[in-house]
C-alpha cells in the first residue's frame, strides 16, 4: 500500500486534533490553543498543549510529541495502518487500496484473527470447566486474584490431541494450522499443539489474540519444555512481540519506566503488585526489533535479569544488541536481582517495596558492560588485561553514533586504565639521581601549581623537552599540556609510563615530568606566584587544552583524549605491521585482520579530526580565523 506524503498532508489537514484527543483527555481552551495535564506521565499542572493550527500537541514536561497519526499509535496502542485507516474513514478520505498480493495477505490475516479468538475463548471455557481443576489448583499456588486471571485471559488445553479441533470444527484445519495451533507432520495425521497445558494469550499492541504460550502442568513430563510458545505464524513473530506491551505502554508513559523481565509469570507477579510496566520477551534474547519497541514507550528501558550466571549472559546479549543502536538520550539500564530469586520470589519473600527500591536504582549500560567485561575472565597477566582491552574496544567500535562512540571509549579506557595500572605505594620524597616515586593520593595541589615553582634550569630544561624533544607533534603536545596542566598528572602518569620502553628518548622525557612533579609536592603544597606558563611551541595550539581562554573542564577532557590516543597508537601500529607481514603465510586471515585494523585507523584518525574541529570552533568563537592547516593535521598525525 503506498501513501504519499501528499495524501498524508491531506489526511492531517482534514482532521481537528483536538476533537481526536478530546476523545480521551479532557482538554481547556488556552487562547488559540488548548491544555491539559499530560496523558504520557503523572502532572499536576498542565504542560499539555495542543495546537490545531500548527497540527501537533506537545508536552513541555515529558516531551512528548505529534501529530494525530502519532497521537492514535502512542496514545491508543494503534499500528501505523490501522491509525491511518480510522482517521480516514473520519475525514471522508479512501484509503489507496493495496496490490491483490497485499489484499489476499490481509483477507488471510483477519480470518486468523477470528480463529486465534475463538481458541481463546475455548481456553477459557476450560480452565472453568471440570477438566481445569489441576491448573486451577497451580494458580492458586501463586497467589494471583480473580481480577489478575481475568485481565491475564488465563486458560487451559485439556490433554487430547484433537479436542481443539473437534472445538473449533467451524474453521479449516489448514487454518488451524497456519495458526500454530495444530502441527502438520509429514507422514503422521496433524494433532493439537497445546495439551495438557496452562494457556496466556499472547496480543499485539491492538489486544488481539496473535499467538499463545503454554507452561506444562505435569512436572513427570521432564522431556517437555517448561513453557511452549506458538511458532512464528503470519500473525505472531516472536522477533517483533512483547508479552503485554498493550498493556504496559500507559502505565510505562506515566512513570516513565518500562521493566523487561524474563517470564511471562514474572509480568504478572508484577502486574499483581501493583507494577503494570513490565514486558517479556518470547523466550529468547531481546531482538533489535524488541528494542526499537521499547525506545518508542521510554528512552531509558529497565532490563531486569536473574543473578545467576544465566541472567548475565542474557545482560550481555541485550547490551551487544544495543550498542549499535544507541542515540543521544537512548540508552538501557539494568537491574540484577538477587542470586536465586526471580521477580515473583522476591515480591513474595521481601514485598513490593524491595522490588520498588532495585527499580529506583538501575545500573547504567557502560557501567553493566565495564563489570560484565571485567568480571569475564581472570585478569592476572598482562595478556589477559590486554584482552579485556581489546574487548572493550570491540564493543566499542559497535557504536554507530559517532559522539557516543568517543564518549564510551574515553570512559573505558579511563577505567581501563585506573583498573591495569592502580596507583603505587606513595613514599615520602627524597631528591634522586635517576629513580623514585611518583607521588599519589589527597593533599596534592596539584592544580594550584605552575612550572614556575620549579627552579629557573629545570624549567628551562623542561620547556625544551616539551617543544623539541620528542618526534611528533602529538607527543609534544601531551608533554606541554601536562606541564600547562599539572593537576592532571597523577592522573595520566601510569599510562606514559607504560609508553618509555617504546622509545628511550620519550623515556627521559617522562622522567623529567615525574621529577619535576616530586619537586611541586616536595614544596609542601603552598604556591608560589609564577613568572609565566610554558608557552607551547607555534604548532601546538591547534590544541585545545594548550590554548589560552579554553574551558578548563573541556581542555582538561581533550588532553585526557589526547592521551589515549598516543598510548594507543603503537599499539595499533604495531598491529597493523603484524598483520603485514602475515599476508604470505595467511592472507585470508591476514586481510580479515587488516581490515578490522583499517576501521580502528580511521576511528584513530576521526578523533584526531574531532580535536582539531574544536579548536577550529574555539578560534572561530574568538573571531580569530584558524590557521590553514587545521583541517588536515589529523591526517598528518595518522600518516
Amino acid at each position: 500500500m503506498a501513501l504519499s506524503p501528499q495524501w498524508l498532508d491531506e489526511l492531517r489537514a482534514r482532521i481537528t486534533l483536538s476533537s481526536v484527543i478530546q476523545r480521551t483527555t479532557k482538554l481547556q481552551r488556552a487562547g488559540g490553543e488548548w491544555k491539559a495535564c499530560c496523558p504520557f506521565h503523572n502532572e499536576k499542572t498542565p504542560s499539555f498543549t495542543v495546537s490545531d493550527q500548527k497540527g501537533f500537541y506537545h508536552c513541555f514536561g515529558c516531551g512528548a510529541h505529534g501529530d494525530a497519526i502519532r497521537w492514535m499509535t502512542d496514545q491508543r496502542g494503534l499500528s501505523f495502518m490501522d491509525a491511518v485507516k480510522e482517521l480516514a474513514a473520519e475525514a471522508g478520505m479512501e484509503v489507496p487500496a493495496p496490490d491483490p498480493r497485499a489484499a489476499r495477505a490481509a483477507e488471510q490475516r483477519a480470518g486468523l484473527h477470528d480463529v486465534m479468538q475463538a481458541a481463546q475463548d475455548w481456553f477459557v471455557a476450560n480452565l472453568r470447566g471440570a477438566d481445569g481443576a489441576k491448573a486451577r489448583d497451580y494458580l492458586e499456588t501463586r497467589g494471583f486474584d480473580a481480577h489478575t486471571l481475568e485481565r491475564f485471559g488465563f486458560g487451559y488445553a485439556p490433554d487430547n490431541r484433537n479436542a481443539l479441533k473437534q472445538a473449533l470444527s467451524q474453521f479449516e484445519e489448514r487454518m488451524l494450522i497456519e495458526g500454530g495451533l495444530r502441527i502438520d507432520v509429514e507422514g503422521r495425521d496433524p494433532y493439537d499443539r497445546f495439551r495438557d497445558r496452562l494457556m496466556l494469550p499472547i496480543q499485539d499492541t491492538r489486544g488481539r489474540v496473535i499467538g499463545f504460550g503454554g507452561r506444562i502442568l505435569d512436572k513427570t513430563k521432564t522431556d517437555a519444555p517448561k513453557y511452549l510458545n506458538s511458532p512464528d505464524t503470519p500473525l505472531f513473530d516472536k522477533g517483533r512481540t512483547l508479552f503485554n506491551l498493550h498493556r504496559a505502554a500507559q502505565p510505562a508513559r506515566q512513570s516513565g519506566r518500562i521493566v523487561v523481565v524474563e517470564g511471562y509469570m514474572d509480568v504478572i507477579a508484577l502486574a499483581a503488585a501493583g507494577i503494570g510496566e513490565a514486558v517479556a520477551p518470547m523466550g529468547t534474547a531481546l531482538t533489535e526489533r524488541q528494542l526499537e519497541l521499547l525506545w518508542r514507550v521510554t528512552d531509558k528501558p529497565v532490563l531486569c535479569f536473574d543473578g545467576d550466571a544465566a541472567g548475565q549472559r542474557a545482560a550481555m546479549r541485550a547490551i551487544t544488541r544495543a550498542l549499535p543502536l544507541l542515540q543521544p538520550g537512548r540508552t538501557l539500564q539494568f537491574l540484577q536481582l538477587p542470586p536465586g530469586l526471580d521477580p515473583d520470589d522476591l515480591i513474595r519473600r521481601d514485598g513490593k517495596q524491595a522490588m520498588e527500591r532495585l527499580l529506583s536504582e538501575p545500573q547504567g549500560l557502560l557501567d553493566t558492560l565495564w563489570r560484565q567485561e571485567r568480571d569475564a575472565s581472570p585478569l592476572n597477566s598482562p595478556e589477559e588485561k590486554a584482552g579485556l582491552k581489546a574487548r572493550l574496544m570491540d564493543h566499542v567500535d559497535s557504536i554507530a553514533h559517532p559522539d557516543i562512540a568517543a564518549l564510551y571509549r574515553r570512559e573505558l579506557l579511563d577505567r581501563f586504565s585506573a583498573f591495569a595500572f592502580p596507583p603505587r605505594e606513595r613514599k615520602p620524597f627524597q631528591p634522586r639521581q635517576g629513580g623514585g616515586t611518583f607521588p599519589k593520593g589527597k593533599g596534592n595541589r596539584w592544580g594550584q601549581l605552575t612550572i614556575g615553582q620549579l627552579s629557573p634550569e629545570n624549567a628551562a630544561r623542561l620547556k625544551r623537552a616539551a617543544s623539541g624533544g620528542s618526534r611528533d607533534l602529538l607527543t609534544q603536545a601531551v608533554l606541554a599540556g601536562l606541564l600547562r596542566h599539572p593537576g592532571e598528572i597523577p592522573r595520566h602518569a601510569e599510562a606514559l609510563l607504560a609508553l618509555a620502553p617504546t622509545d628511550a628518548k620519550l623515556a627521559q622525557e617522562i622522567e623529567q615530568l615525574i621529577d619535576w612533579a616530586e619537586e611541586l609536592e616536595a614544596n609542601g603544597g603552598n604556591p608560589i606566584s609564577a613568572p609565566g606558563n610554558l608557552a607551547p611551541p607555534p604548532d601546538n595550539t591547534r590544541f585545545s587544552f594548550l590554548m589560552e581562554g579554553s574551558d578548563p573542564q573541556a581542555a582538561r577532557d581533550d588532553l585526557a583524549e589526547a592521551v589515549s590516543l598516543l598510548v594507543e597508537r603503537p599499539a595499533l601500529e604495531a598491529a597493523i605491521a603484524a598483520a603485514t607481514a602475515r599476508f604470505e603465510t595467511d592472507p585470508e586471515g591476514a586481510f580479515e585482520e587488516q581490515q578490522a585494523l583499517r576501521k580502528r585507523k580511521l576511528a584513530f584518525e576521526s578523533r584526531l579530526g574531532q580535536m582539531a574541529r574544536k579548536r577550529a570552533s574555539f578560534v572561530a568563537q574568538k573571531d580569530d580565523p584558524p590557521s590553514p592547516d587545521t583541517a588536515d593535521w589529523g591526517e598528518q598525525e595518522a600518516g
